[in-house]
């Protein structure tokens, strides 16, 4: 760790701007985010960026649902995405968005030398097109019923049934996910990248070690079954950059989303003074790290490091794949309530309980983690709570009523101490080989030791005799000392805590460094908790809160940071019970957003001559004033539902999928009150 030369530049995978951050999320950022503190704790010159991943078909369709210009929806949704990173203490050098002028820039200089170099061919393709919405489909737009099983409603790439792989022109009866048209297939000229021009340098690259073992082992897989040519073009309508010289074709997304580690980082470089080529140059000696989900494997440690390469830029020092976060050892699910939004966590919880949750199960796998609120709780409760915090306000009230704040002028015990300082090559080594579980355990077998020290020396007892004066404040001020320690060990995990701490110490911002001398004769502040334990009521009301966020409309997320549930099929239900559902047509006479509310408008609905008020989550798909006038089918016989906004009286039924929420609209002719058989 005494090398203060390196240079490190770190990313994370970019969030898709089209919806809001969530727990899943976090694994990777909260990830990063320890990794690049601990290097700046060490004095390293490390610099973290990211950005939005701002373009795309879903992010062009949902502008348009949301009656805003794809522009406004991505400035909307950078900003909520920074405030929820700033709040979970995620500290970026750089936080920017793929539309961006310097984006544009890399991605068509990459895009130029490749093809200069040859590395790009041109043919033409036969795809699905929807007649209706005149554009043509990704595979993911596309759903009909699975050519090998019949499950129904199944995307056009693959089935989630059975797990069978196909083209979308192999389903039976396939739909549009946008229009409900039956798609027709059309011919369009593409741009391709050959990407097995590289697979020897690739292979090369990744026997030299970038990638974990168990990654090598998937990318042997894919070699084995030969190289393909990468489709790096779509057609317009498409929210991205239109390809030079080709009009009407556009960059596809996943070929811009990489380059914006590159362009966040010239822009922070512009602001800065820093050089780009110092970090992208091929001879460059700085470091670059990617941190990303197993999921995008693919495109990180093959076409990534292949573009750079064929472009004249260097490949990645390494690329670091996680695994997926599961809730209580299932996926994650709207309707379960563990589908849990940054911004809900927020509203119920401190953000370092779930930092330090994580950190105790990271390692440097691929594995899944779990997240299971009772160990949760109890890691928080003994850990942070019981152990760590412990150690300070046992000793800090002695010194502060007894001493007026003074800290002794030596150690008590040296050898405790020294023991402590040397765990510091054990846990930057965990640290640096982002063994987080590791370090964390041996940080709190320190903080047992700590404990013990105080529990054997007793100073609430020491305190009562009148000869022990000076040893009440030897062994309070070792605690202290040792506390300190430990909280230089957790500041990559716990930030904020570290900042009460340096302030309770009156102390700068501390350093991997002090561990080499303790504080001695040195006057403290007044000790104010720190930390409060986790009640099991505060993790059922956040669950509770993710349950009345819940939509029945599913909402498929554009990249996958973590699997979430599809929740499955409800049980067979009888045609009997069925029948207890009363579906009634019903006019929409009156439609108003719901103040303090993201997806409510409250509708008034005419059921032939009785009014019904009923709270729907559709703000997204429909702006109130297209709603008025339109039918609608409801569910008239619900039980009425008291909410925050007032009482919902029934429910109004929609469809949802990747694409959007979608009203069910009665026929020409349908009258209000009419009941659906």
């Amino acid at each position: 760790m005494s090398d203060q030369n390196r240079r490190i530049l770190v990313t994370s995978a970019l969030p898709y701007a089209n919806g809001p951050i969530h727990i899943g999320h976090l694994v990777e950022y909260i990830q990063t985010d320890i990794w690049v503190r601990f290097q700046k704790l060490c004095g390293h010159h490390c610099y973290y960026v990211c950005a939005d991943d701002a373009h795309g078909t879903p992010i062009m369709l949902r502008a348009e649902q949301d009656g805003v210009t794809p522009e406004q929806l991505i400035e909307q949704v950078w900003r909520e995405h920074q405030a929820d990173f700033a709040d979970f203490l995620v500290e970026f050098d750089n936080y920017y968005s793929t539309h961006s002028p310097e984006n544009r820039h890399y991605a068509e200089l990459i895009y130029h030398r490749l093809d200069a170099a040859g590395h790009i061919s041109r043919r033409v393709i036969t795809q699905a097109f929807d007649p209706e919405k005149q554009m043509f489909l990704p595979d993911r737009f596309i759903k009909g019923e699975c050519p090998r099983c019949g499950a129904l409603d199944q995307y056009g790439d693959s089935c989630e049934n059975c797990g069978a792989t196909y083209s979308p022109t192999d389903l039976k009866n396939p739909r549009s996910v946008i229009s409900g048209a039956t798609p027709v297939t059309k011919e369009s000229l593409h741009f391709f990248f050959k990407l097995a021009d590289f697979e020897a340098m690739l292979q090369d690259w990744i026997i030299s070690g970038p990638i974990q073992p168990q990654m090598a082992n998937k990318l042997n897989e894919w070699f084995t079954a030969g190289l393909q040519e990468w489709d790096i073009s779509r057609d317009a309508p498409y929210w991205g950059f239109e390809i030079p010289d080709a009009p009407g074709k556009y960059f596809y997304v996943w070929l811009d989303a990489p380059i914006g580690y590159m362009a966040s980082f010239q822009n922070y470089c512009d602001r800065t003074g820093l050089h780009f080529d110092d970090f992208w140059a091929p001879d460059s000696t700085a470091e670059v790290y990617h941190f990303i989900g197993k999921d995008i494997a693919y495109f990180h440690i093959l076409f990534w490091p292949a573009e750079l390469t064929g472009a004249g830029f260097r490949k990645p020092t390494a690329v670091h794949c996680h695994g997926f976060l599961t809730v209580d050892g299932q996926k994650m699910s709207k309707s379960r309530g563990t589908f849990i939004k940054a911004r809900t966590y927020l509203h119920h919880l401190r953000p370092e309980y779930l930092r330090y949750y994580f950190a105790t199960k990271l390692n440097d796998g691929i594995d899944d983690l779990d997240l299971n609120f009772e160990d949760f709780l109890h890691r928080v409760n003994s850990d942070l709570v019981g152990k760590l915090v412990n150690i300070a306000s046992r000793c800090a009230g002695f010194i502060t009523r007894r001493f007026s704040g003074q800290l002794a002028d030596s150690l008590a015990e040296p050898a405790l101490y020294a023991e402590f300082a040397t765990a510091s090559e054990s846990i930057a080594h965990a640290y640096e080989g982002r063994e987080f579980g590791r370090a964390m355990r041996e940080i709190m077998a320190l903080a047992d030791r700590a404990n013990q020290y105080i529990d054997e020396r007793k100073p609430w007892i020491l305190a009562k005799q009148p000869d022990a004066h000076d040893e009440v404040q030897a062994v309070c001020s070792l605690g202290l000392n040792l506390f300190r320690v430990l909280i230089i060990y957790l500041k990559p995990v716990l930030p904020g805590l570290a900042a009460q701490v340096e302030q309770f110490l009156q102390i700068p911002p501390l350093r991997w460094n002090n561990l080499e001398k303790p504080l001695l004769d040195h006057k403290i502040g007044e000790f104010k908790p720190l930390m409060q334990r986790v009640d099991m009521a505060q993790i059922t009301a956040m669950i509770d809160e993710s349950k009345e966020n819940y939509s029945p409309a599913r909402e498929v997320p554009a990249s996958s940071p973590g699997p979430l549930a599809d929740d499955p099929v409800s049980p067979l239900i009888t045609i009997e019970d069925f029948a207890k559902i009363d579906l009634r047509v019903a006019r929409i006479i009156k439609a108003e957003a719901v103040a303090g509310a993201d997806k409510l408008v409250r509708l008034e609905l005419d059921l032939g001559g009785e009014i019904r008020q009923v709270f729907a989550g559709i703000k997204l798909a429909y702006a109130p004033e297209e709603l008025q006038g339109r039918l609608t089918v409801m569910a008239a016989n619900l039980t009425p539902r008291k909410m925050r906004f007032g009482v919902s009286e029934g429910m109004v039924l929609a469809a949802g999928g990747s694409s959007g929420i979608y009203l069910l609209n009665p026929d020409n002719g349908a009258e209000p009150g009419m009941r659906v058989k």
